[in-house]
């Protein structure tokens, strides 16, 4: 069994230690010092820099305008000239946003036994953890009564976000304005281009198709509401199989949306199996980001390689990708045809579609000419043989 690593600090000359939640995997802090209300950010600004964590013992709002001023800081830092290479940009660019989340995650707030935040002003955040850290357990031996866990502000914040986004839901235009609730750890649906794809494609076929990789259920519900009297929808992550399952019966399509557990494709073949892999060859380093980042293009070409012998004669394999590792040099064209060819598979056509999100037009991102040159393709897909 693994236990959760447990950090340590000193207050009010007493050594305490407590549990240390991060949902994105990063390590424990190596030195906490206590904060409040009269730290000031630039002295809260350098520790961090320095690696040094803050546990806030102040008013919560205070301790929000201390992480805002923060980003403020790390926004404010001389930023280099976006290099020529796009590949050697979206490293840099990366490694930059590893380097802010570093030192905004260095703001820590300490959480209750029963999952509370016991500050000044603090919202209730019991079932917003609950939901992503699971049913509150016990503290471990010889931590303080009221740091059963301590966890970074910036991803409390985070957890709170997500569970808004799970009670409102995102309006799906291609299932009549009807919602979509993604959990926390479940890549939402907003962006919305590769979803209307799959909604304008000619159907080869209504009795049965497999979704893989299905996330909160939207493609596979998309697919009912178009008359597939069948859907067998899968995912390997616990968090997707229950977001689909919650979303499809929302939906009123639980009767013909079956979800697996399978690491991408359910026994059988099916006259249609669509994919929407993460797009960008690159690691994750968050739950979410493994619905963009896939290291190795692993899902990509797993589902290629697997494809021809999952589909029915004459099937269609539909996969939905973007070209944007093409344009950061991530991923040529020539790659992604091989493995086609390499597949056993034939190109029958494709649809494509323009990126509407507000990134395409803001010319400040450093990876600006990759996103406005951007295109999502459904590629169809048969079997070479058929």
């Amino acid at each position: 069994m693994n236990h959760p690593p447990v950090v340590e600090w000193t207050e009010d000359d007493q050594v305490l230690t407590a549990r240390w939640r991060s949902e994105n995997g990063a390590r424990p802090p190596r030195r906490i010092v206590v904060a409040d209300d009269r730290t000031r950010a630039a002295d809260a600004y350098r520790l961090a820099c320095e690696g040094t964590a803050l546990l806030w013992r102040g008013d919560y709002h205070n301790a929000r305008q201390l992480l805002s001023a923060l980003a403020r800081r790390v926004d404010r830092r001389p930023r280099r000239t976006p290099p020529a290479d796009p590949t050697q940009a979206f490293h840099l660019h990366r490694a930059a946003q590893n380097q802010r989340a570093r030192i905004l995650g260095m703001v820590l707030v300490p959480l209750d036994a029963d999952l509370a935040v016991r500050l000044p002003r603090a919202p209730d955040v019991r079932e917003a953890c609950a939901r992503a850290y699971g049913p509150p357990e016990p503290a471990p031996q010889g931590s303080a009564q009221d740091t059963a866990s301590l966890v970074s502000l910036r991803e409390l914040l985070g957890l709170i976000g997500a569970d808004e986004w799970r009670r409102k839901g995102v309006e799906i235009p291609a299932l009549g304005g009807d919602r979509i609730h993604p959990h926390y750890g479940v890549f939402s649906p907003a962006r919305g281009e590769y979803v209307d794809l799959v909604a304008k494609a000619p159907l080869p076929a209504l009795d049965l198709a497999f979704d893989i990789g299905t996330g909160t259920g939207v493609l596979a519900s998309v697919l009912a509401r178009r008359g597939v009297r069948r859907i067998v929808a899968t995912d390997q992550d616990p968090r997707a199989l229950a977001c689909a399952r919650e979303n499809t019966a929302r939906l009123g399509v639980a009767d013909r949306v079956e979800v697996v557990a399978a690491d991408l494709f359910p026994a059988g073949r099916a006259p249609l199996v669509v994919c929407n892999p993460p797009w960008v060859p690159a690691k994750p380093t968050s739950p979410v980001e493994h619905a963009v980042y896939d290291p190795g293009n692993r899902m990509l070409h797993g589902f290629l390689s697997g494809l021809a012998g999952h589909l029915a004669p004459g099937g269609e394999g539909w996969l939905i990708l973007s070209d944007l590792a093409e344009h950061l040099g991530l991923r040529p064209r020539a790659e992604l045809l091989d493995a086609f060819a390499r597949g056993g598979l034939t190109v029958l056509g494709r649809l494509d579609i323009a990126p509407r999100h507000p990134r395409a037009r803001d010319t400040a991102d450093p990876l600006h000419a990759a996103r406005a040159a951007e295109v999502t393709s459904l590629w169809r897909l048969g079997a070479a043989a058929d």
